[in-house]
């Protein structure tokens, strides 16, 4: 797995904690705090707000999480296709995300590609 990767994982793993300060700890070790956020529904800049948007995920889809199905980086972007689980491991959802990382490998910025819910 490359350092890339691992980082990536090391994001994905924020979304699946249960705890604020679970989420907190696995993007201080794989996300600037500078960084930003967005898919279809959001934007969120620094962890706090991803933090944020976060829970309000969990809280209508409790234990929700995403796993990783494919993952492509160079320079300092990569490409994850992924697929997003409900706490009992039922995917209920696809998508592709693009990241960004600064010099140091962490991520700046973290770009989710979905099909949106109609509003």
């Amino acid at each position: 797995m490359s350092d890339k990767q691992r980082t990536w994982e090391c994001y994905v793993s924020a979304w699946k904690e249960a705890t604020a300060d679970g989420k907190a700890a696995a993007l201080r070790r794989s996300a600037s705090p500078a960084c930003v956020y967005q898919d279809p529904l959001t934007i969120a800049s620094g962890h706090d707000q991803l933090i944020a948007y976060m829970q309000d995920l969990h809280r209508q889809v409790p234990g929700a999480h995403f796993i990783t199905t494919w993952f492509l980086a160079h320079h300092d972007v990569s490409i994850a296709k992924w697929n997003m689980a409900s706490g009992d491991g039922t995917v209920i959802g696809d998508g592709v995300s693009y990241g960004r990382y600064d010099a140091h490998g962490m991520l700046v910025g973290m770009t989710g590609f979905f099909e949106a819910p109609p509003r």
